[in-house]
Parts: C-alpha cells; sequence; structure tokens
C-alpha cells in the first residue's frame, strides 16, 4: 500500500532525501572550483589545494549516519531569518539558493534543542526527534513544549539512542546532548572548563563535543593556534578518533603526554616511589636552580677593539646587566641572547658620548666581537636540557646542592641512579625523566601554546605531568575531564583544584556531571559500593537509562567458564568485551584459542564478525562494551600496588559495561564488594 503523501513520516523523508541532494550539490560545487589561476605561486596553490580537499571531505555523506537527527519549530521566526522551522543535524546543508536545509548543530538557532523545556520552551512550539535504522528515516517523536495541556514525558527514541548497541569505535553523541552537558560544551574559549564524572556521565564526548563547537564558533582564531587532544594511551585515541571526523573536523590533532614530551627514547622504567618523587612539583624548583647555577657573575671587563679604538665595559657594570637580566625573570635562552647585545648597548653608550654615532648595524657588529661572544660563553652558557637532567640524576653531590631544602635524603636516594649513565643516547630515560627534560626544554625556551587542549583521564596525571600539558596552553584554554574515582597511578590525583593549579589554571570552572547514560544502572549501583573506599565524598552516579541492564555474579570452576560467559554474551547485539587481571591475560587468551573464539586487543576496531575483545585491566579505562565478562575481581586488586589503587582499578574494570555485565570469580570477591 503506497504512503499518503501527507503522512508526516513520508514528508520528513523527503526532506531527508532532498537534504542529501543538496550536500551532494555543495560537494559537486566544490570538486569542480578551478584555482590554476587564482594563485600567484606553488606554495599558496599548493594551501588552497589542501584546504579544498579537506573541505570536500568534510562535505561527505556518510550513508550510515543521520544528515539530521531533529527538528524545531519556533513560534516566532528568530532574528532576520524569516523561517520558523529549522531541521537540526551535524552540519549546515543549504539549497541551491543559500536557503538552510540543515542547521549546524552547533548554531545559536539550535539550541533549544539541547536545552528547552516545558518549564522553560525558549519560544519553541515542537521538538521533533527523529529515530533511524541505519541511514533511512524509520520514525519520529513530538514534544509540544509550548502546549501547557501535554505533560512532559520521557522521549523512548532519546533512550534507545542510548541504549543502541556499539560496536567499533566511539560515536558522537550529538543527538543526546543533555542539558547539563550542553552548558559545558558551549562555554567560551576563554575559559578553562574541568568536569568530574563518573563511569557512563559521558564526559569524554562532552570534551570532544565541546571542540567541535569551540572550531565552530572561533573557527578562525583555532586556525591559526591550533587544537589538540591528549588521551591517557593510544588504545584510546584509536577508540575516540571517529568523532569529531563525524562531526566534520578533520584537522584537531591527538597525542598522549608521552608524545608531547618525546625528547629522548624511553628504556627505563621507575619503581613507584621514585615515580612519584620525579612526579613531585617541586622537582620544577629543583630544575631551576641546577639550571641557573651555570650563571656566573662576571670578574673580568669586556674589551672591545674596533679600527683603532678599544671599549672597556668594566666587570660591576656587567654583574649590573647579569643582575638585571636574572630580576626580569625571563627564560634562560631568551636572556642568554639578550645578554650580548646589551653587552654591545654598553659599548655604544661609550661611543655616542665620545662624540661616535653609531647606528644598529654597529650594536649587532659588537654583539657578534669574539671578546663579546667570550664573556657570553663564560658568564651564561648553553645549557642542554637532556643534558642538564642525566647530570642531576647521575650525580648525588650535584642533586643534593640543588635539591637542598627541597626534597629530604629519602627522596634524592629514590631518584638517583643507581648506574650512571655516559650520555644522553645511552641513558635508560623513563617515562618520567622525559617530563623531567620537557620541563628543563621550557625553562631553557619558551613551549609552543596552543589554542585549545582537551586532557581526557586527567586524574592519572603527575602534577609534573600537569605542568608538561599547561605548558602547551599557556597562551589558550583547556578541558579538564576525569574522575577521581578512576586514578590508578600512584600519583593520582586526589584534588581538582590542586591539578588546576599544576596546569596554570586555577581559574578553571569545576563542573561534575552525575547523570550516567551509558553503564545500566544494576550495573552502576553495584559499582558504587567501592565509593566510599576509593573516593568517600564523591557523588555516586545515578543511571537515567529505563533498561537495568543484564548483571550477574557468577562463581566459576576455570577458564572454560570464563569462555563460556563470553560465548552467552556473544549470542546478544553489540560488542563484548572480556576483562581481566593483566597476568590472567595470557591463559584466557589461550583459553579463548582453544574453544576457537577470535578476539581482538584493546584499541583494534571491533567488526561484526570479531566483537569479542580481551582486555587487561591496566588498559581498560576509557573503552566501553555492551557486554562485559569481568574476571577474578580479587585477581585485578592484587594487580596493583596498594589495596586503594587495586579497588580504583577494579571500578573502573566494572564500570565498562553498556548492556550486561557478568562477573565471573573463583576466589573470594574483595570484601568491599560484600
Amino acid at each position: 500500500m503506497s504512503t499518503p503523501v501527507d503522512d508526516p513520516l513520508s514528508r520528513e523523508r523527503s526532506h531527508l532525501a532532498a537534504s542529501r541532494s543538496a550536500l551532494r550539490a555543495m560537494r559537486e560545487d566544490v570538486e569542480a572550483l578551478d584555482i590554476t589561476d587564482v594563485t600567484a605561486n606553488w606554495v599558496n596553490a599548493e594551501a588552497l589545494a589542501h584546504q579544498i580537499e579537506e573541505r570536500i571531505k568534510a562535505l561527505a555523506d556518510l550513508s550510515d549516519t543521520p544528515l539530521f537527527f531533529g527538528r524545531l519549530d519556533y513560534l516566532h521566526a528568530p532574528g532576520a531569518e524569516g523561517a520558523e522551522r529549522f531541521y537540526i543535524g551535524r552540519r549546515h546543508v543549504h539549497d541551491h539558493d543559500g536557503d538552510p536545509m540543515v542547521i549546524d548543530w552547533r548554531a545559536p538557532v539550535s539550541q533549544p534543542f539541547y536545552r528547552a523545556s516545558k518549564k522553560d520552551p525558549m519560544d519553541i512550539a515542537l521538538r521533533r526527534r527523529f529515530g533511524y535504522t541505519g541511514g533511512d528515516l524509520t520514525a519520529y517523536e513530538d514534544e509540544h513544549l509550548s502546549d501547557p495541556a501535554e505533560a512532559a514525558k520521557t522521549s523512548r527514541l532519546l533512550q534507545q539512542e542510548i541504549e543502541r548497541p556499539r560496536v567499533g569505535p566511539m560515536r558522537d553523541i550529538v543527538a543526546t546532548i543533555q542539558p547539563e552537558q550542553d552548558e559545558i560544551v558551549r562555554s567560551g574559549l576563554a575559559g578553562t572548563v574541568c568536569v568530574q564524572g563518573g563511569p557512563g556521565t559521558g564526559k569524554t564526548a562532552v570534551g570532544l563535543h565541546r571542540v567541535a563547537f569551540l572550531l565552530y564558533a572561533h573557527r578562525e582564531r583555532l586556525a591559526r593556534t591550533d587544537t589538540l587532544v591528549i588521551g591517557p594511551n593510544r588504545s584510546f585515541l584509536h577508540y575516540i578518533e571517529q568523532v569529531l571526523p563525524a562531526l566534520g573536523e578533520l584537522t584537531v590533532q591527538q597525542a598522549t603526554v608521552e608524545d608531547l614530551v618525546a625528547h629522548v627514547e624511553i628504556k627505563g622504567t621507575d619503581d613507584a616511589k621514585a615515580a612519584v618523587v620525579k612526579g613531585d612539583a617541586r622537582m620544577a624548583q629543583v630544575l631551576r636552580r641546577a639550571l641557573y647555577a651555570h650563571v656566573t657573575m662576571p670578574t673580568e671587563p669586556v674589551v672591545v677593539v674596533r679600527g683603532s679604538r678599544r671599549w672597556r665595559v668594566p666587570a660591576y657594570e656587567l654583574q649590573d646587566i647579569v643582575r638585571e637580566l636574572l630580576d626580569r625573570d625571563i627564560r634562560y635562552g631568551a636572556a642568554r641572547e639578550a645578554l650580548p647585545q646589551r653587552i654591545a648597548h654598553a659599548v655604544l653608550v661609550q661611543m655616542e658620548r665620545s662624540g661616535e654615532a653609531p647606528d644598529d648595524r654597529v650594536q649587532d657588529a659588537v654583539a657578534r666581537n669574539s671578546a663579546v661572544k667570550a664573556a657570553v660563553k663564560t658568564i651564561w652558557p648553553a645549557v642542554d636540557p637532556a643534558k642538564l637532567v642525566l647530570r642531576l640524576l647521575s650525580d648525588a653531590d650535584l642533586l643534593a646542592e640543588h635539591a637542598a631544602g627541597i626534597l629530604d635524603d629519602e627522596e634524592r636516594k629514590a631518584v638517583l641512579w643507581a648506574r650512571p649513565a655516559r650520555s644522553v643516547k645511552s641513558a635508560k630515560w623513563s617515562a618520567a625523566d622525559a617530563v623531567l627534560i620537557d620541563e628543563a626544554t621550557d625553562l631553557i625556551q619558551r613551549t609552543h601554546s596552543l589554542g585549545h587542549v582537551v586532557l581526557d583521564e586527567a586524574q592519572d596525571l603527575s602534577p609534573m605531568q600537569y605542568r608538561a600539558v599547561g605548558r602547551r596552553c599557556t597562551t589558550g584554554s583547556a578541558t579538564v575531564l576525569g574522575d577521581l574515582a578512576q586514578g590508578t597511578t600512584p600519583w593520582a590525583t586526589r584534588d581538582w583544584q590542586e591539578a588546576l593549579r599544576h596546569l596554570g589554571k586555577q581559574d578553571a570552572m569545576v563542573e561534575e556531571l552525575t547523570a550516567g547514560f551509558r553503564v545500566p544502572t544494576d550495573v552502576i549501583t553495584y559499582a558504587s559500593r567501592l565509593l566510599p573506599h576509593i573516593a568517600p565524598g564523591l557523588t555516586p552516579v545515578v543511571s537515567i537509562r529505563e533498561n537495568p541492564g543484564r548483571f550477574e555474579v557468577r562463581q566459576v570452576s576455570g577458564s572454560a567458564d570464563v569462555v563460556g560467559a563470553c560465548r552467552e554474551s556473544l549470542r546478544h547485539e553489540g560488542s563484548t568485551g572480556l576483562i581481566a587481571a593483566d597476568a590472567r591475560v595470557p591463559e584466557l587468551a589461550r583459553a579463548l584459542a582453544e574453544a576457537e573464539i577470535p578476539y581482538l586487543g584493546p584499541g583494534e576496531e571491533t567488526t561484526r564478525e570479531i566483537r569479542l575483545t580481551l582486555v587487561p585491566a591496566s588498559l581498560a579505562k576509557g573503552l566501553e562494551y555492551d557486554h562485559v565478562v569481568l574476571d577474578e575481581p580479587q585477581a585485578v586488586v592484587d594487580g596493583e600496588p596498594d589495596e586503594r589503587t587495586g579497588l580504583r582499578r577494579l571500578y573502573v574494570a566494572l564500570t565498562r559495561a553498556v548492556s550486561g555485565l557478568i562477573v565471573t570469580h573463583t576466589a573470594e570477591l574483595p570484601p568491599q564488594l560484600a
């Protein structure tokens, strides 16, 4: 039977088809651009060609991604646009006359889609949500916000979208952003925002969508200063890497903290005590002392010979110049570059007093004079940051001299290398050492600052790592994302205000997300039993999902039963993660191979054919799966250096499930879960 012409669903499908056609025309217009005679040189031509290529990619029509997901009918036409009806989607689409067919979700006119309510309708008569199966529009749902006779209701389509199974990488939440999330997403570029959010509250998605919003609202500025997303590891970055491209943003870079400070090759590791001390912010003071100890007050004059004249700058005047540079507190390298110019200026003053009229060329020539260069080399020598750290960690006397009053004897012993290295290349640098080198590098020469930095899973950073990230956004802003309850490093953040001080963003606004969208009610309730032991005082997450989820604690006799639990989970739609203590992973890998169940490692993209991922507990943070089998909770706890860290690791592992969780154990469960 044919669909009536006036059927609302039929009309919406027609608008979808017309919008896709308009988007295709927009793409074809860009592809047809001829820039042969536009640019003056090949450099400009290359740059313009790259911009066009990026624009073509941004206009791609992804068949399985809805072009629009909502509609707003205003009571009054907003602004001067004259239209009262707007379709809200991932990007702007217009017809051949330039009239909008789909409005970008970031545009001001789209904001009521996320914020309007019966209490505050924001001039919206109707909010319509659309349901899709693949790329096909199959359903719609209306809210008459300005009709007092219609009661507020929970959106069925919104719930379905939140609970939709996850296969493959992380997807955007642009259709399901909630009011408290939207406030953070649309906060201004000038301010730094810190988001404390428990498992499943969408903090990572909020951070990524804030980047997308800022690029929309401040595109020209951020195009000049760049944007960076920092994640805890490569697996996590691979998992989130498709979110921004799906929103049309292709230029945002991704990195780990280790990538930022990769000045040397990491060959060694630190024990927990050494890593904690090296990660302490006091090490910045030690490095500053060690660096500026290279500056020596001059005791001899500088004599500059030019032609038949000799110009003498006495030692006391040189000392005044050095003191002035030290008092200015500029970078070591910048001061060293300024020193020969200051000495040359002192010579020029003498020349002018004797009746000469020297110009800037004379000053530059004096600054390059061999006597001046020799004096600078003695007074303010060049310092290699890696060699500075190498000497500091290799020489007990040198470390004691510069750490006096900052580190105690035990702390100095903890960071001192047992076997001093002979060179930078032969040294067995640790990850914490690389951060120290980055600090020393910045003391010598200012680190390039970006326009905006997103720092995810921030609770696991050391104070020195915060400083390293903060150097990358000194003139920009940041979005800091984390959960104090999920800190699993010995130096894990205990207080956001302290962390923000280390980041250099003391004035940041701290927001807390407590509504859970990802983790089912029964699962988050069970995991929250650990909160009093790992983060007392933290507000537990409250799941807003109507589906309580599948949840079971199952005592088993061995790995074969764990494999059986995985088979059960794989009967359901979506992805399955088998999470286990790192030491248990080899045994479980053998059991899966014997059972002929294919599986992937963390960060590998699941497919329709391979939906099981074997995940060491140490790499589970930030990942999510429709179904999780968690093996041996006590082994997860025992795999960490102390119980508190182990319980936090367990909390992370328990909260990776989107639809169902089976906890398997042969040993007793941790008493905190009783």
